[in-house]
């Protein structure tokens, strides 16, 4: 394990019983075969591509850099490398996730047409780490956040290509003195990225998508997470799992009664991170797409930013 706070790497090493701590990952990758890298965003580039180079198989936390273009540096050097580089989009294992994967994949539900996409917090900003300091994570609850249900909305739908885009991001109420915030305080005056987005993203085939996320909105209810995507023949909800669709001249809301699956998204994500080193099976997160959701979050803020649509 390493760390630029060597004392912290000696904690986690002491609690996890890791035999070597290390002052710098450039010593550390000397001796790996795979590494899991958990920094803030701003380094995730740079220290993916040199751990690829010198043969080192990578796991790379979400979202997988700070841009479209770091992305396709990190992906290349894996081409080159032939070692895997996995990105930790972990929600495409939970079992909800699974199985509306392979509801999608057998036409259950036709071609799509409307997608709807929330990840939603009431007052929930991350009041520890760096995960409000926009130099070093590139974004508040975008990148940070709405980038799994981005990443999984996009993975459910296909091979769709993303024509044109709009978006808002906002951050007046975490500027705000006095915040009530359950994941503890934060530093208002320095406060500078999103703590909520709204946007809507048109596709190629026609198909369209309404997404909104946040870390801190003023709404009912708290920790809303839900995908759905209405289909010429049917309809899909993935959190909670329903398919919806009409027949015999009836409408159906059908849940499963059971479906297989971990409940545990993590394990099921380390698990296959070291079958794909062991080339047993391929990773579920391939770097290209998790690209294509660091494109589709750059021009959500580039949009936001200009107050204009952007084509893709």
């Amino acid at each position: 394990v390493t760390d630029i706070h060597t004392e912290k790497a000696q904690e986690a090493a002491a609690a996890f019983d890791i035999p070597k701590v290390y002052e710098t990952y450039q010593d550390m990758l000397k001796e790996m075969d795979a590494v899991v890298v958990c920094t803030p965003n701003k380094f995730h580039a740079g220290i993916t591509v040199e751990a690829l180079k010198a043969g080192i198989h990578v796991l790379c936390e979400k979202p997988m850099a700070l841009s479209a273009a770091e992305g396709e540096a990190m992906t290349q050097a894996a081409e080159q490398s032939g070692k895997v580089l996995a990105v930790a989009y972990h929600y495409r294992f939970m079992k909800e996730a699974q199985a509306a994967k392979k509801i999608m994949l057998e036409g259950e539900i036709g071609r799509p047409l409307a997608v709807r996409v929330q990840a939603l917090r009431r007052r929930q900003v991350p009041g520890w780490g760096v995960f409000t300091n926009k130099e070093l994570q590139g974004g508040g609850s975008l990148i940070d956040y709405g980038c799994h249900f981005l990443d999984l909305a996009l993975w459910l739908m296909g091979d769709e290509e993303p024509a044109e885009l709009m978006g808002s991001t906002y951050n007046e109420l975490s500027r705000m003195p006095g915040q009530v915030n359950k994941w503890g305080p934060f530093n208002h005056k320095t406060f500078d990225v999103d703590d909520h987005m709204t946007g809507y993203i048109k596709f190629k085939s026609g198909a369209s998508m309404l997404f909104e996320t946040s870390w801190s909105n003023n709404i009912k209810e708290e920790n809303i997470e839900n995908i759905s995507i209405s289909g010429v023949d049917g309809g899909l909800d993935v959190f909670p799992l329903s398919l919806n669709y009409a027949k015999h001249g009836m409408l159906f809301n059908s849940k499963p009664a059971w479906m297989p699956g971990e409940d545990n998204p993590g394990y099921l994500q380390a698990e296959n991170f070291v079958n794909a080193c062991l080339g047993l099976e391929e990773f579920v997160v391939k770097p290209e797409e998790a690209v294509k959701v660091s494109r589709l979050i750059e021009a959500l803020y580039a949009s936001s930013q200009t107050g204009s649509s952007v084509k893709l």
